[in-house]
């Protein structure tokens, strides 16, 4: 039992930091300063059909859909194939959708593996948290 217990906190340990590994994005976003011209000008002159061809152009774009399962020919087929009220719905719909949302999802799996590090300390299986009382 004493050896179970000297082992358990390191192997705790490192699956606690493999978990956090998992949920953490593979790549660093890098930001930069842009004109609030160069954002409205390109807006205006470009139509709603014209904006979701220029999505299936990008490459990021169409490895995300590759990732998925989905042809990127074949998806530029139907936006072909769609009137030009679905098209607006589609990219307000795209506009309205949040740029992140990796931090909520970081704190829900944090919280996660200290509940259950937190359970295995009551119970006696580890010896993490001091504050907790055998």
């Amino acid at each position: 039992m004493e050896l179970m217990r000297k082992l358990s906190k390191p192997i705790a340990i490192c699956l606690s930091f493999y978990m956090l590994m998992l949920a953490c994005p593979y790549h660093s976003a890098s930001a930069a300063m842009i004109g609030t011209e160069s954002i409205t000008d390109g807006d205006r002159n470009q139509s709603p059909r014209d904006y979701l061809n220029n999505l299936l152009a990008r490459e990021d774009f169409q490895a995300a859909l590759i990732s998925q399962g989905i042809d990127p020919q074949e998806a530029k087929g139907r936006i072909d194939s769609l009137s030009d009220a679905e098209v607006n719905d589609i990219v307000n719909k795209l506009d309205q959708l949040p740029a992140g949302g990796f931090l909520g999802e970081l704190l829900i799996v944090a919280f996660l593996v200290f509940l259950i590090l937190l359970l295995t300390d009551i119970a006696g299986y580890t010896d993490i948290f001091p504050f907790v009382k055998k």
